[in-house]
């Protein structure tokens, strides 16, 4: 696993993982924002209870370290994807009008528009960068439990597959969540992933509690099974635990009604 610290904007932190060719990439740490608590400070979600002033100064803040506006979305756990490139202009606005619109409800979007920066919010969540080996189409996607089981991930690559069908190949990079030592769930989680349309094997990501009615799930160990076997040849976890590392992430299960970080994407300019 390369994680690396960076400074995407002037007082901002974050990390990313290894280079690659036509994307870039990041997670934003907490740090940098003007938020209070409990949702200091970088809070960069609009529907936590935050103050929406704080928000919109945290997201022009981010907006520093981005070629354009970042699209958002209205993630709700589902398996969705948003094609990004009928969004004129870099936000979110209406074709006809020019009016802002609200956010698309999807848990994923993807694009092949180069300097299109892509956004997924997480608070132990993970959020997943997709592209192929040449940086001709760029996807990313929101991958809880329930998104996860229910296929939003090889959603997103299919969309992608019918963007690029003569792509070389494929990786992603699974940023900061909750880590397997932190994420405790019940049977039916297990059984998302185990039972009827899931695999018997995927069971060897979950660990049993001593109460035998408790697992700690390995998310992202689930979601590298999930993309091998959809075809990714490279898979990089980050390796960061959001509810580990307080002073780096906010996390929904350590903190209820915390605030939430993202995650950006986009496609860089081709050489020449």
């Amino acid at each position: 696993m390369a994680t690396t610290v960076l400074e995407p904007a002037p007082g901002l932190r974050g990390v990313t993982g290894s280079p690659w060719a036509g994307v870039r990439y990041f997670s934003t740490w907490r740090v940098g924002g003007v938020s209070r608590a409990p949702r200091d400070s970088l809070n960069l979600g609009g529907h936590v209870g935050d103050d929406p002033a704080a928000v919109r100064e945290n997201r022009l803040r981010l907006r520093r370290a981005l070629p354009a506006e970042p699209l958002w979305l209205e993630q709700v756990h589902g398996t969705d994807v948003f094609e990004a490139d009928a969004v004129p202009g870099g936000s979110w606005r209406d074709a006809g009008s020019g009016a802002r619109m609200s956010a698309p409800c999807a848990d994923a979007a993807v694009t092949t528009l180069r300097g299109r920066p892509l956004a997924i919010m997480t608070a132990d969540c993970l959020p997943v960068v997709l592209a192929d080996e040449d940086g001709a189409v760029l996807g990313v996607a929101h991958a809880g439990w329930r998104g996860l089981a229910a296929g939003v991930l090889e959603n997103t690559l299919g969309a992608m597959r019918r963007r690029a069908p003569s792509a070389r190949g494929w990786r992603a990079w699974i940023g900061p969540g909750i880590g397997p030592g932190a994420f405790q769930v019940g049977p039916d989680v297990r059984e998302a992933f185990t039972g009827p349309g899931g695999d018997p094997a995927w069971a060897a990501f979950f660990s049993a509690e001593p109460d035998g009615t408790h697992w700690r799930a390995d998310l992202a160990g689930l979601a590298c099974a999930r993309l091998q076997r959809a075809g990714v040849d490279r898979v990089e976890p980050c390796g960061e635990c959001t509810w580990t590392r307080a002073d780096r992430y906010f996390s929904h299960r350590r903190d209820p009604g915390s605030g939430r970080q993202a995650t950006l994407a986009w496609l860089t300019p081709r050489p020449g």
